[in-house]
């Protein structure tokens, strides 16, 4: 019987895909997916940074010195500039209550923050001794970002500004924060807040209880808008950095559909010149990024009334002030001294304002009169002029605030509205409800009530 032969049939050789090892197939695809994921994600998040409004500012004319430069490397120094405005402008024209300085040492990654005091005497783009907000409403962000170059000797070429609905939104959404207030910031507190709900249309309840409580976005608003007590500027000053502590503290703690909703709330609200690619750069290492010291600038300093420019801050000596800010921001590992333009600006501040010597304690100096922060937009930005305030010159008041039902309401219901004895004098605006509650007038040193003016005067 013939042996059966067994027929072996050749298979084709598996090619390309098929041909891989089930670990090999396993990598590819999970290796697809994550770069789809991640794709997906760059795209999600640029289209969220397209919501910041991109404000270049002309690198050329930011005064950054060669010798601040190099001086600043190995730190990113950015402008932080909160601005009082009424209908979401970002720009010149806004009036800048708040400025700031931040400086991240990217070895280290601790963050240093320093306030300028807005009324602060430096030197303007046009050669005249103003109050330092004068700058932003003057030329905006470039502007106030060469000013605080010049005359601070640094190595700025970014900025962040936001407005009141941008401080509010992230509060709220952090969930508030915690302040410790005081008995005499409460009427404070509620008239501020009633001030920021007429130019927001937004509603809150007052505060009616000293010590330590969680503020939502509209009352911590407020509180860091307080310049009324002992302390006045610099107190205020001091009030914004701890709420800016505050927020970075619960944003580091904050989940992620957090974050997205912030972001989705904040960022129409914000305009910088960092570019996306910058933004996406430094967000790799934002929870790594640790809070350090915050200071006020001037350090040693004395406040007066000017006839030509109104209440002012005055740097005792700018010389030796900037000094100073630079040991605070980068340390004693260099030798520093100032630069001829600072020395230069220093000896201006002395011809306007005179020899003086500094007060050593804050608390110690008076209230600095301010203009008419009313609703109306009846202020020229064109330098050199100025329009005339109606209220005159305002005081803290000495009336005692009550709580409870009776009076002006801050809220929108319930039983927190705060009454104040504190009046803001004739204007018709500081009422609200049945009672009498004050509304500080804090406008911009720009203003005018026949004593303050942001004019071009030659220094």
């Amino acid at each position: 019987m013939a042996r059966e032969k067994n027929h072996y049939r050749r298979g084709r050789r598996k090619r390309g895909f098929a041909a891989w090892s089930l670990g090999k197939k396993i990598g590819v695809i999970f290796g697809g997916t994550v770069a789809l994921v991640a794709a997906t994600g760059a795209v999600i998040l640029a289209s969220k940074l397209s919501k910041i409004e991109k404000a270049p500012i002309n690198p050329m004319e930011l005064s950054v010195s060669e010798e601040a430069r190099e001086r600043g490397t190995g730190y990113l120094n950015v402008a932080l500039f909160g601005v009082d405005s009424r209908k979401s402008e970002l720009g010149k024209g806004t009036r800048s209550d708040t400025i700031m300085i931040a400086s991240l040492n990217r070895e280290t990654l601790e963050v240093k923050i320093s306030s300028v005091y807005r009324d602060t005497l430096l030197q303007q783009d046009d050669g005249s001794i103003n109050k330092a907000n004068a700058a932003y409403s003057y030329g905006g962000p470039e502007e106030a970002v060469a000013m605080l170059n010049k005359n601070l000797d640094m190595d700025i070429e970014h900025y962040v500004t936001v407005n009141f609905d941008a401080l509010i939104d992230v509060v709220d959404e952090v969930g508030g924060i915690e302040i410790d207030v005081t008995e005499e910031e409460i009427p404070y507190i509620c008239g501020y807040a009633i001030e920021i709900m007429k130019a927001t249309g937004r509603v809150s309840a007052g505060v009616t209880e000293p010590g330590p409580q969680v503020l939502n976005g509209l009352q911590a608003t407020a509180y860091a808008r307080i310049r009324y007590t002992a302390g006045d500027d610099f107190k205020r000053a001091e009030r914004q950095r701890m709420v800016l502590a505050k927020i970075v503290e619960k944003l580091q703690q904050a989940s992620p559909a957090q974050l997205n909703k912030i972001i989705d709330k904040v960022f129409p609200q914000v305009a910088t010149n960092f570019t996306m690619a910058e933004i996406l750069d430094y967000a790799v290492d934002a929870f790594d990024y640790r809070l350090g010291e915050t200071t006020g600038f001037p350090f040693d300093k004395t406040t007066d009334e000017l006839v030509d420019i109104g209440s002012v801050v005055i740097p005792v000596t700018l010389e030796s002030n900037v000094e100073q800010l630079h040991k605070f921001f980068y340390g004693d590992s260099e030798a520093y001294s100032v630069s001829s333009t600072v020395s230069s600006i220093s000896d201006k501040i002395v011809n306007k304002a005179g020899n003086r010597k500094a007060d050593v304690n804050e608390d110690t100096q008076s209230i600095m009169s301010q203009p008419d922060d009313d609703d109306d937009d009846d202020y020229d930005y064109n330098r050199g002029s100025s329009s005339s305030g109606g209220g005159g010159n305002h005081s803290s008041g000495s009336g005692t605030s009550s709580s409870g039902n009776n009076g002006g309401s801050t809220g929108g219901g319930g039983n927190s509205g705060t009454s104040g004895g504190a009046s803001s004098g004739n204007d018709d605006d500081d009422t609200s409800g049945d009672g009498d509650t004050y509304i500080p007038d804090d406008s911009d040193s720009s203003t005018s009530d026949g004593n303050d003016s942001s004019g071009s005067d030659e220094g």
